[in-house]
């Protein structure tokens, strides 16, 4: 991954959202998103990419989970709504990068994991931002951008990579990261 740096680009579509160690919003702290769609007129879409609920789609379905997907791990894709399950396809496009469909049916999503499980997710809620409000919080320093590559998607790589890209951006970062939520209690 490398930070994308200078200013904002038009469209963040496909970008990964850092959120910065000094972020105090318990429901950014510490998270890696993935931005599927971004318009600074109309808003932007993501997903958190980096808070497993240690749950497959099995746990969290009250029927039989359909063909393929009950062993599919669950995200918390963000604080909007979290009444619903949403399958997700990650899918690498060389010279275009990491794209993600978040409109898979439950029949795509069979198919899908059948082929490729690594790039099938469900996420229970999501992230959105109105028009120019996430401008606004990358002019705040709030989030750090960051451009994926393919190991992002590893399921191994996901619980930590928020840490992961902190130590890979230098040892300011990597101290920041460490810092306990409370410095009182060190």
């Amino acid at each position: 991954m490398r930070n994308l740096g200078g200013e904002t680009p038009r469209s963040l579509t496909g970008s990964l959202l850092v959120a910065h160690p000094n972020m105090l919003d318990p429901n950014f702290r510490r998270t890696v998103l993935f931005i599927s769609a971004h318009d600074p007129n109309d808003g932007a879409l993501g997903v958190i990419i980096n808070r497993p609920l240690d749950r497959q789609v099995a746990d969290l379905v009250s029927e039989t989970a359909p063909e393929g997907l009950a062993g599919v791990p669950v995200f918390l894709g963000g604080p909007v709504g979290k009444n619903q399950l949403m399958f997700a396809a990650f899918e690498w496009h060389k010279g275009e990068g990491l794209k993600l469909n978040h409109n898979v049916g439950l029949e795509e999503a069979s198919e899908r994991a059948g082929q490729n499980p690594i790039s099938i997710c469900a996420f229970v809620g999501y992230a959105g931002w109105e028009a120019g409000q996430l401008e606004a919080e990358m002019e705040q320093k709030a989030w750090l951008l960051q451009k994926p590559n393919p190991s992002v998607l590893k399921p191994e790589r996901l619980p930590k990579l928020w840490f992961d890209i902190m130590r890979g951006l230098g040892p300011w970062y990597k101290l920041l990261a460490a810092a306990p939520d409370d410095p009182s209690l060190n």
